[in-house]
C-alpha cells in the first residue's frame, strides 16, 4: 500500500515554504508521495483575495510539473462547498484504495483543530503529521496518539504576506517558483 500526504490548503499562491515543507516530509520520513489538495473554499477563512480555484490548480501544478513526488488534486472542486476534510478523505480512501492517506498540516491548524466538522472521525482514521509553525503551541492535541511533529524547517512565509507583497509592488523573486511568479506576472493577479 502506498503512503500518500495529503498536503490541504488555498495555495494562494503556492510558495517556497509549501515546497520545501513538502519536500522535507517526502525525504525525511516513511512518505512514497505527497498531493496538494486545492481547497475551493476554505469555511474558516474570508474569501476576498481568494483566487478562483483554476487558477490556483495551475499554479500548483507549474510549481510541482517536474517532481514525480508531487500531485495535484482536485477532488474538492468535485465535492460540495464548502469542502470538509472529513469528506474529502472519505472520497479519496473510497476512489484510490491502494492508498494510505495521511495529513500534512500546521501547527496553527492544530490549534484550531477542534473547530473542524468531524474532527473525531478524522484523528480515528488518520495519521496527522504537523510540521511546525512559529509562535503555536499544538494545542490540545498535540499529544494524541495519531498525532505527529516532525522537525521541519521553520518557516515564516505565509501567502497573505506575498499577495500583500505584489499589491505594494515589491519584489518576490525568491518567494515563488519561477514558473509561478512568471505566471502572476503575466496575468496580473493579486495586484488589487
Amino acid at each position: 500500500m502506498k503512503k500518500t500526504a495529503l498536503y490541504f490548503g488555498s495555495f494562494n499562491p503556492i510558495h517556497i515554504g509549501h515546497l520545501i515543507i513538502a519536500e522535507y516530509v517526502v525525504e525525511n520520513s516513511d512518505v512514497d508521495d505527497l498531493w496538494f489538495v486545492i481547497s475551493p473554499s476554505n469555511p474558516l477563512k474570508k474569501k476576498e483575495t481568494l483566487l478562483n480555484s483554476a487558477q490556483r490548480y495551475y499554479m500548483t501544478q507549474i510549481a510541482i510539473e517536474d517532481d514525480p513526488r508531487f500531485k495535484v488534486c482536485d477532488i474538492e472542486f468535485k465535492l460540495p462547498i464548502p469542502s470538509f476534510t472529513a469528506i474529502t478523505l472519505a472520497k479519496l480512501t473510497e476512489l484510490y484504495p491502494e492508498h494510505q492517506f495521511l495529513i500534512l498540516m500546521g501547527e496553527d491548524n492544530l490549534q484550531n483543530f477542534y473547530k473542524w466538522r468531524n474532527y473525531e472521525y478524522i484523528l480515528e482514521n488518520f495519521q496527522i503529521m504537523v510540521y511546525p509553525r512559529p509562535g503555536c503551541q499544538g494545542g490540545e492535541l498535540k499529544n494524541h496518539p495519531h498525532v505527529t511533529f516532525i522537525n521541519a524547517p521553520m518557516m515564516e512565509i505565509s501567502a497573505t504576506q506575498i499577495r500583500n507583497a505584489i499589491k505594494e509592488g515589491k519584489k518576490i523573486h525568491y518567494l515563488l517558483p519561477e514558473k509561478v511568479q512568471q505566471y502572476i506576472e503575466d496575468m496580473g493577479v493579486y495586484r488589487k
